[in-house]
């Protein structure tokens, strides 16, 4: 039996998804892609002049991205042979609260380690709350 994280998925194919956001933007060229399309929709031609990638390499990252989800493309309504690349803005927003809930400090919790530092840990514990007790049994017989 898999124990999961409760932030994340116990089925295979949403855990898959993540997985596959994660790797689109883990590669360093489709980061930089990426970050261009957050300024607005455009070419092939502009994002070659802004990232100096080649074109077939352009294109292969770009279908990476848009297998992710994260990217859409359209045609020029003009002329047929211009694609338009975008941020799939529904796609973002759905990843940016998923990440934010995800990466959310408040959920790191402290817990004792479980090598021979947490054992040291727990001893001392079991040391102070026996002190504890014993000094409450003897101040509450001196009292009466």
């Amino acid at each position: 039996m898999r124990v999961m994280n409760e932030m994340l998925p116990q089925e295979d194919a949403a855990l898959a998804e993540i997985t596959i956001v994660l790797k689109a933007l883990g590669e360093p060229n489709r980061l930089r892609i990426f970050a261009e399309l957050m300024k607005g929709d455009t070419c092939n031609a502009e994002l070659n002049e802004a990232l100096g990638l080649p074109a077939n390499l352009l294109s292969h990252h770009l279908r990476v991205l848009s297998e992710a989800g994260l990217v859409t493309s359209r045609r020029d309504r003009i002329d047929g042979r211009w694609i338009y690349y975008s941020v799939d803005r529904k796609a973002v927003a759905r990843w940016q609260q998923w990440f934010t809930a995800f990466l959310d400090p408040a959920r790191i919790r402290e817990r004792v380690v479980c090598g021979p530092e947490g054992q040291l840990v727990e001893l001392e514990e079991v040391a102070v709350s026996e002190t504890a007790d014993t000094v409450e049994g003897s101040s509450s017989n001196s009292i009466g």
